[in-house]
């Protein structure tokens, strides 16, 4: 069975910093794409940045803050969030194509991030 784990999320202070961490569990052959989404309340999930193809991908909103990195030997997608807006605040969650039998769509349980003072 295929998971992806988040964590990372949590309250910090407009200007400060986090990073999440996401790992992809189970079995599959590789990863087609994975990133990071966020959702905030009453608005539409939007894509904030992900890897697909050998290329990144970063929403306008947090290009020159946010850089999204990864470890292929750890299935593992990072964000490291730097000069955070309290218009970040949203949960944040993570995506992953998957190849198993065919290309599957997989997500995070989600985590919290809360920009606030």
């Amino acid at each position: 069975q295929v998971q992806l784990v988040e964590s990372g999320g949590g309250l910090v202070q407009p200007g400060g910093s986090l990073r999440l961490s996401c790992a992809a569990t189970g079995s599959f052959f590789s990863i087609r794409a994975m990133g990071w989404y966020r959702q905030a309340p009453g608005k539409q999930r939007e894509l904030v940045a992900t890897f697909t193809s050998g290329s990144m991908y970063y929403a306008d909103s947090v290009k020159g803050r946010f850089t999204i990195s990864r470890d292929n030997a750890k299935n593992t997608v990072y964000l490291q969030m730097n000069s955070l807006k309290p218009e970040d605040t949203a949960v944040y969650y993570c995506n992953a194509k998957l190849v198993r039998l065919g290309v599957s769509d997989y997500w995070g349980q989600g985590t919290q991030v809360t920009v606030s003072s």
